[in-house]
């Protein structure tokens, strides 16, 4: 019997997929050091693809080898960019987003329908969905593509074929060998990052200008584009704003052009069907009022996080809405993680997702909206944020559209959309009254589920939504 330890192993640290259409990205900044040890969660770096600035996780427990990419340089997904020692085994840092190919034990069927409050226990979602239905899923752990990464592109060679090649230092021997050992407390030192946007990053580091050197005066003191303009002086500062204001107008036609291709992509290759049902809130905004009589303004529950826990639990008895469809197959998803559209200032759109939203409470549902909300418009959202929706729900918000049908995100194969809340007449025990009601569409894979499948789901979230209180 062997009772020696695990010897660690060496894992390569690689750019992250986080989407079906991403290709590449560019690192940022490191926000760890040889040496330095982290824990599975931890942000390690901050990377820039077409959905803007992405705090980049970890996945493993253990200590930085070494890295081997330079800031500002653009890869391939897949690439190499550190490696890390670790003692957990390599199947943890599989990201839930990674799919294969489903056998037909897999394959969810449409049977019979009854509905049922649901259960609030934090079970699998394999358990609540045969405590309600008479369906039979045997859902699929996620497990890694078979399709291989792209080729693996040595560091040195990168930087020779970057345009900013005299700003970059190789690494030598000398330096290889002179790198720290870990040091208590770097874990400590390496939570406090300095927050900024994705421009004053890289503007930062092409003036070699410390970002720990300036004060920020942005949301909960992140560094802004006027706090760097204001170290310079004034003539640096007038170039430096004509020219940022260029670089922001190109992060926007990137991300714009981003968002295009992947809408030609779902148009082109999914079937859609298309769904609505106008959903009467008056109840369920009565409840809320009630709900927010004793809370403090920032405790306070808005019908957005009401709504997604209602589509949350749903989506438990329609596991054919929620899940991935790669390489001819449908994979249901064993977790139902919400992305949400959010709508950037600056331009463009991204979605982080609410990460197993059918266990959360509506206070937890509004506390994770207002958090990636916050994040996401100042380039702070992590990648498991980004990387593991399972189904989108998209909305223009109380000044919007009374009804709007979304576009599927691939490889997703359902988009809900929420219209604006508004007045209507509505019938009630066979009377007229005036009621708030909200338009909500279902936009489907027709490879995956038939109309039958979508208008009993946005029927039971119908009915849902009539007893807030069950949530």
């Amino acid at each position: 019997m062997d009772n020696h330890a695990p010897s660690p192993s060496l894992i390569d640290i690689t750019m992250p997929a986080l989407g079906a259409d991403m290709r590449d990205g560019t690192l940022l900044e490191w926000l760890i050091k040889p040496g330095d040890n982290v824990e599975k969660g931890d942000i390690i770096a901050v990377i820039e693809t077409s959905k803007g600035a992405i705090d980049m996780e970890t996945y493993h427990n253990g200590t930085i080898s070494e890295l081997l990419v330079e800031p500002e340089i653009k890869l391939p997904v897949g690439s190499v960019m550190a490696r890390m020692e670790s003692d957990s085994p390599t199947s943890e840092a599989l990201n839930e987003h990674a799919l294969r190919t489903p056998t037909q034990e897999d394959k969810v069927s449409d049977s019979s329908f009854t509905y049922e409050e649901p259960a609030h226990e934090a079970l699998p979602i394999q358990e609540r969905v045969s405590n309600t239905t008479n369906n039979t899923l045997n859902s699929p752990e996620i497990e890694p593509d078979e399709t291989p990464f792209p080729p693996y592109i040595p560091p040195r060679k990168l930087r020779a074929t970057h345009s900013n090649l005299d700003s970059l230092v190789p690494t030598t021997n000398e330096q290889e060998r002179s790198r720290p050992e870990p040091q208590p407390h770097q874990k400590q030192k390496q939570k406090q990052r300095v927050f900024a946007s994705p421009i004053v990053r890289k503007t930062a580091f092409r003036l070699g200008i410390a970002l720990s050197s300036l004060t920020g005066s942005g949301p909960k003191g992140a560094i802004v584009l006027r706090d760097l303009l204001s170290h310079l002086d004034s003539s640096d500062a007038k170039t430096l704003r004509k020219s940022e204001t260029k670089n922001a107008a190109s992060a926007a036609s990137t991300m714009r052009q981003a968002i295009s291709d992947a809408m030609t992509r779902s148009k082109q290759e999914i079937p859609h069907y298309y769904l609505a049902q106008e959903i009467n809130l008056t109840h369920a905004q009565k409840w809320l009022t009630q709900q927010n009589q004793q809370r403090e303004p920032e405790q306070r529950l808005l019908l957005p996080a009401l709504l997604l826990t209602a589509i949350a639990r749903q989506l438990v008895r329609f596991p054919q809405l929620n899940g991935f469809y790669h390489d001819g197959c449908f994979t249901p998803s064993t977790n139902i993680n919400i992305a949400n559209t959010i709508s950037l200032r600056e331009g463009g759109l991204v979605t982080p997702a609410i990460l197993k939203a059918d266990q959360l409470s509506i206070q937890q549902v509004m506390d994770s909206l207002r958090d990636i909300t916050e994040r996401g418009r100042h380039g702070r959202l992590r990648s498991s944020e980004i990387s593991q929706g399972s189904i989108t729900v998209t909305s223009i918000g109380e000044r919007g559209a009374d009804m709007l049908t979304g576009v599927i995100y691939p490889p997703q194969v359902a988009i809900i959309g929420l219209g604006r809340l508004r007045k209507a007449p509505i019938i009630n025990n066979d009377k007229l009254e005036i009621g708030e009601v909200m338009t909500v569409t279902l936009a489907a894979d027709h490879r995956v589920s038939d109309g039958i499948s979508g208008a009993r789901f946005l029927h039971a979230l119908a009915k849902q939504l009539q007893h807030p209180e069950a949530l």
